[in-house]
């Protein structure tokens, strides 16, 4: 038998090296795209669409608008007032919570809304359905 002389083989860069890619599971998040809700009268501040009223454009961080000029455009209030509840496509509730609920808990706040008032129309359109009875 001949064994033949093993070549060295580089070591494996992708799940070790600084150039490793971004895990696909969990994508990165940034601070920059999280919206901002006023706790005293709900507003929610969404970097992507800005606030038109006040002269921000769309795409500008909460962190870069100013703590001093910047009130809520609903009640005035200031940057202080305002509770950070993380980007548009991060399922409502608390983290712990997001197992349960056979997977509803997992729904972003749009989903659920279609959920809901998607099941109130088809009832009703059931409960009208009836008339077509004798």
């Amino acid at each position: 038998m001949s064994e033949e002389p093993l070549e060295p083989q580089a070591p494996d860069t992708e799940s070790t090296g600084p150039s490793a890619p971004i895990d696909a599971a969990g994508p990165v998040d940034d601070p920059d795209t999280h919206r901002f809700e006023c706790r005293s009268c709900g507003f929610v501040y969404d970097p992507g669409e800005g606030v038109k009223k006040l002269g921000i454009v769309p795409g500008t961080p909460f962190s870069a608008l100013d703590p001093v000029g910047f009130r809520c455009p609903v009640c005035r209030s200031p940057t202080k007032a305002f509770k950070d509840i993380g980007p548009r496509n991060k399922p409502s509730g608390f983290e712990e919570n997001l197992g349960y609920g056979l997977g509803v808990n997992q729904l972003t706040p749009g989903q659920k809304n279609v959920l809901i008032f998607g099941g109130f129309a088809l009832a009703i359109a059931f409960f009208l359905s009836l008339y077509s009875l004798r």
